[in-house]
């Protein structure tokens, strides 16, 4: 390995430590929320506010655990630093995160009307992206057989 490479290793593990603290940390916080507002009675599954709230934490911990993931994925020297298709996977969790936590009755039409937009262009891309690697793939191995 270069020098570089080196260095690129080690970013890519001291941001997998981090990430992995703050997931660890988050996933802590989540549990004793939900634990304490069980037991104190103030968490009703029904109520919409909440169910926003507990699962804009579960999908906050799931975008750090494919972030992390992904330079995981790095750091196995499998790819590149980091792939454009995890990225652009990161990015539609943390759109459809925002969905979740969207409260419609206060949003603006414009501001669902520009998510709408974003993860339509984002699932666009990934589409694109998915079906590039699909057709460099298949060059260097063939195509696969389906239903074999």
């Amino acid at each position: 390995m270069t020098l570089y490479e080196r260095f690129e290793q080690l970013v890519i593990l001291t941001l997998t430590a981090i990430i992995a603290a703050i997931v660890v940390s988050s996933i802590w916080m989540l549990l004793r929320e939900v634990v304490a507002s069980l037991v104190l009675g103030a968490l009703d599954p029904l109520d919409h506010a909440t169910f926003q709230t507990v699962f804009g934490m579960i999908f906050t911990v799931v975008i750090a655990l494919e972030f992390k993931r992904s330079l995981l994925v790095a750091a196995e020297r499998k790819f590149s630093v980091l792939q454009v298709r995890s990225i652009i996977l990161i990015a539609l969790l943390a759109v459809v995160r925002k969905f979740i936590i969207l409260d419609l009755a206060t949003t603006d039409p414009a501001t669902i009307a520009a998510l709408g937009g974003a993860t339509l262009a984002l699932g666009a891309v990934y589409w694109l992206v998915r079906d590039q690697d699909r057709r460099e793939r298949d060059a260097e191995h063939g195509p696969s057989v389906v239903g074999a």
